[in-house]
């Protein structure tokens, strides 16, 4: 599996709300962008935010984490029970351990919470493939989570699926009702395809200095940091290709990105 993806989640009730466009690409992912089951599914999740990388290391069935308020009831009776895959987070922490992150926590209690399991329940339902979740670090940088995925990149080879779910923009300050997408947004989403298309990685890394709108797209960073462990996962010389393009609420971006590398190209 040479593939890592990066998934614009955006709000939780994407997982009911057929009006939106991103619920239809997720439920059709098996069958329009990877056919291939894979053998676990690490899941870089932008609700997750630690000093240090933490990973689940669950050996059962995990709790469905609910991290989320004044939603419509039937929200609160979803559950996802995916498998732990505690292999999995042994292979990750060796990993990022010999890369130079030292600092590497283990938590067997923590549940799943919305940014993994709302994609993964479109994704694959069946809730039938381990899953080891990675925490994000919003002290540090872009730079920082892209070495954090090419430390992680010889578990594709292993048969498992990366997956940095976050969102394209995210600035719950300034979402509407309007189908109008605000410009600074669309500037920023715009800027971001054509880098990533490019393959201008480093300006992704280093986003807040080269994108316009940088700030107001992603006041706090947790919701982009997913994208850079996708991409750096992928390695330096992997081309990206947007699966899925939509906005909802006016400001919310449900872009997401699939990277192939060198080596399937």
């Amino acid at each position: 599996m040479e593939e890592t993806y990066f998934i614009s989640h955006g709000s939780p009730t994407l997982c009911i709300d057929d009006s939106l466009e991103a619920r239809g690409f997720l439920k059709g992912f098996r069958e329009k962008v990877l056919s291939l089951k894979p053998k676990g599914i690490l899941m870089v999740s932008a609700h997750w935010d630690t000093s240090e990388p933490s990973l689940t290391t669950n050996p059962g069935k995990y709790d469905t984490i609910l991290d989320f308020y004044g939603f419509p009831k039937p929200m609160y009776q979803l559950k996802y029970p995916a498998p732990g895959a505690p292999v999995l987070a042994m292979k990750v922490k060796k990993l990022l351990t010999a890369a130079g992150f030292n600092e590497v926590q283990e938590d067997k209690k923590r549940g799943l919470d919305h940014g993994a399991w709302v994609p993964l329940m479109l994704m694959y339902p069946e809730a039938d493939i381990p899953v080891c979740q990675l925490s994000v670090q919003s002290s540090r940088s872009g730079t920082y989570h892209y070495e954090m995925g090419r430390a992680l990149a010889n578990l594709k080879e292993e048969g498992y699926l990366i997956i940095g779910s976050g969102s394209a923009t995210h600035n719950l300050r300034t979402l509407s009702s309007s189908n109008n997408v605000a410009s600074w947004a669309l500037e920023f989403d715009t800027w971001l395809k054509e880098a990533l298309l490019d393959g201008r990685y480093d300006d992704v890394n280093h986003y807040e200095e080269k994108a316009p709108h940088a700030r107001t797209a992603h006041p706090w960073p947790e919701h982009f940091y997913p994208l850079h462990v996708a991409m750096g996962a992928a390695g330096e010389k992997s081309k990206a290709e947007l699966i899925h393009h939509s906005w909802s609420a006016g400001t919310f971006s449900y872009a997401s990105y699939k990277f192939v590398s060198s080596k399937e190209m």
